[in-house]
């Protein structure tokens, strides 16, 4: 059996599975777009997508809780450094930028 949900369906998911503080509302918002740009059917479990992405306000800031590797070049400005970062999360999973931060698929 399949059903087509919409965005607010989506989002209230969540909220009905106990998991509405694992995104914002603009990440989950992002996240239902990227999902529906794959083009693929799949099953929405909404266990799954909490292990498997998280939201984080800036890539530096994703680098530094998830203790990564990376090391900005300090010589370089904030947004240079934030390039930098999202580049090399762009380099080893997928990154979904909105306003407000940046969800990784979790590696």
């Amino acid at each position: 059996m399949k059903q087509t949900i919409t965005k607010y369906d989506f989002i209230d998911a969540f909220r009905n599975a106990g998991r509405e503080d694992n995104f914002s509302y603009e990440g989950l918002c992002a996240l239902f777009d990227w999902l529906e740009e794959l083009g693929e059917e799949i099953e929405l479990d909404v266990v799954a997508l909490c292990c498997e992405f998280s939201e984080y306000g800036s890539a530096l800031e994703c680098i530094e809780d998830a203790g990564y590797g990376f090391e900005p070049d300090p010589e370089d400005d904030e947004d240079d450094q934030e390039d930098e970062a999202l580049d090399w999360l762009r380099n080893r999973t997928q990154v979904i930028e909105f306003s407000g931060g940046i969800i990784i698929q979790d590696f």
